[in-house]
């Protein structure tokens, strides 16, 4: 049961994951999180380094689609700056808006990823979409109030998943 909660890949940073290490592993596009994933939940504009990554994905014939519990107007006005397309309300944990998008995509499951920063959304999407998964840390320390309810119960996950997984560690990227 505890091996829903396991991501594929645990990456401190999304902008650590290159595009050459995405196509090593046959993906063809990145379904991100949005809040502390992508962009800071508080800072709608990204960074440079955020754009620099997404450029880079670009020039891969990477993908980049962001997948998020938020309404519609949440997530358009987050992700127009980007110019990124998206999902929104995809009900996370539920695999539904991952399985929506990939298939906006038309693409395998095999062929994208799901990245995130909460186990209990994020990483259970994941599995249950059959999709992989890159659990990556919070752009930063505080949470929405929702969001920080989710981080507690995070904490029972995360002392399951070492017992039974002790080899699960934070990467630098893919292939570390």
């Amino acid at each position: 049961m505890i091996g829903i909660f396991k991501p594929t890949w645990m990456v401190k940073s999304i902008y650590h994951v290159s595009p050459a290490q995405l196509q090593r592993a046959g993906i063809k596009a990145v379904l991100s999180d949005l809040d502390n994933t992508l962009i800071a939940w508080n800072n709608p504009d990204g960074t440079p380094q955020l754009r620099e990554w997404m450029r880079e994905l670009s020039a891969a014939g990477i993908t980049l689609m962001v997948v998020s519990n938020n309404n519609h107007r949440r997530v358009q006005t987050a992700v127009a700056p980007l110019g990124l397309p998206f999902v929104s309300r995809a009900l996370k944990p539920l695999g539904s808006g991952i399985t929506r998008a990939r298939r906006q995509l038309g693409l395998s499951e095999q062929e994208v990823v799901m990245v995130g920063d909460q186990y209990l959304t994020d990483i259970v999407a994941a599995h249950q979409a059959g999709v992989r998964s890159i659990l990556v840390q919070p752009l930063i320390d505080s949470d929405k109030w929702n969001t920080q309810i989710n981080r507690f119960l995070e904490r029972f996950v995360k002392h399951a998943l070492k017992r039974r997984y002790p080899e699960m560690t934070w990467q630098e990227g893919l292939d570390d």
